[in-house]
């Protein structure tokens, strides 16, 4: 089946430089979930659009056997690409405050996009090999967290029905040709904070008559820091991070407030409820221990699941991918502190998943780049204005790995 690639190839790296020339943000994905819905027609899948917005669905039956769900998510970033690809995004839109915002494909997903269509074009052109049900899923507004909820808001269960297990992929910056996969937690739960504590303004020259907000903050950050060093395990991975403190406008007005906004990754339930519980506690007694004139106020205002692999759908990818790829091009991905909303779809269809990543850097310049002991400074990231993967073997390696993983749960051919 994979023959087709051959084939597929010029198209395909067409089709990844066009999406990558014309990102777009989340829940603006229009052009490209339209690009979409008409290459799975062209292939020959039932197509359902428009879920949860701009989200496409293409399923494809042949006879009975297992169904399997492959998803690709479709956003860009606010970022002005600095990769200096003849095929580099200028483009400029109007993002969520209503200015102009530059986009890029920063992260990847125009590979995600592009090789789970390469993907479906193989497997249906394949159908002589396999008996099941194959679902391309192609989601939006990962980057914002809320894609995936509004697909399965949207009816996605009455649309899929019934399904066996979920694959995705990452592009991630690993030696391109290589496929990383790793049993249990793989990617952080994210809960992004705005803490608002409370002072008594007044003049600069008169701090007696004030509470000043701006010491406060300074005191909670501080104090926040302790979480994760003294009150969690030093074997349970966290992060708390203070993004942003605002408060004040002028050098001799002491404010009545101040913002404070906070990101917190852990991998289990039992450390986000530990890390939680500590930053209420530690801005109460602050506040209280300054005299804040009011209770200080907490928000969510953004979060993202744990992605956490079930080991027997991973042992089984993980054996697909050494069997086709060989043992010098699998590997075991080290656990990542980024994260996504992919594992709230086959949560909420209660079905097992894996999750996987694709190297997308030049294998050369990741070697010199390892061996300088310079990774973290000469190999540009996700959401980095630089991050470029290359097209060839990265193109490749991610859509035969969407086929060999869903290859190795769909079942033989049985239609005459």
């Amino acid at each position: 089946m994979l023959a087709g690639l051959d084939d597929l190839r010029g198209p395909l790296e067409e089709l990844y430089q066009q999406i990558h020339q014309h990102p777009e943000l989340s829940h603006q994905e229009r052009e490209t979930s339209t690009e979409v819905a008409r290459q799975l027609r062209s292939f020959g899948y039932d197509v359902r659009d428009g879920i949860g917005g701009t989200g496409v669905v293409g399923i494809l039956s042949h006879g009975d056997g297992p169904t399997v769900l492959m998803r690709a998510d479709m956003d860009a970033l606010p970022i002005r690409e600095d990769t200096g690809l003849p095929y580099a995004s200028t483009r400029t839109v109007t993002g969520v405050d209503g200015g102009e915002v530059p986009v890029m494909h920063a992260c990847g997903h125009d590979v995600h996009v592009a090789c789970l269509l390469g993907a479906a074009s193989l497997l249906a052109g394949g159908r002589d090999h396999w008996s099941g049900r194959v679902i391309t899923l192609f989601q939006p507004a990962e980057e914002v967290g809320d894609g995936a909820r509004r697909m399965i808001d949207d009816d996605l269960g009455r649309v899929v029905g019934d399904v066996d297990v979920a694959l995705a992929q990452h592009v991630l910056p690993y030696p391109a040709g290589h496929v990383g996969t790793r049993y249990g937690a793989v990617l952080s739960a994210a809960e992004s904070l705005r803490i608002t504590v409370y002072g008594r303004g007044g003049h600069g020259s008169m701090p007696q008559t004030t509470v000043d907000p701006v010491v406060l903050a300074a005191m909670i950050v501080i104090r926040l820091q302790a979480i994760v060093s003294r009150e969690i395990a030093p074997t349970e991975p966290a992060v708390l991070t203070v993004g942003s403190i605002t408060s004040g406008s002028k050098s001799n007005i002491i404010p009545d407030h101040a913002v404070l906004q906070l990101n917190i990754r852990t991998y289990s339930d039992r450390t986000r409820t530990l890390v939680l519980d500590a930053v209420h506690r530690i801005v109460t007694a602050e506040c209280q221990a300054s005299g804040s004139p009011r209770e200080p106020d907490f928000e969510t205002f953004d979060h993202f699941p744990a992605t956490t692999n079930d080991p027997a759908a991973t042992g089984r990818v993980r054996a697909a991918f050494d069997e086709h790829f060989g043992a010098d091009r699998t590997f075991d991905l080290p656990l990542q502190t980024a994260s996504e909303d992919f594992s709230d779809i086959p949560r909420a269809l209660k079905i097992p998943y894996t999750y996987w990543g694709l190297g997308g850097i030049d294998p050369e310049v990741h070697r010199t780049a390892e061996e300088s002991g310079r990774l973290d400074r000469d190999i540009p990231a996700n959401h980095s204005p630089q991050f470029a993967p290359v097209v060839q073997p990265t193109l490749d390696t991610g859509t035969e790995a969407l086929v060999v993983a869903a290859l190795a749960w769909l079942g033989p051919s049985n239609v005459g």
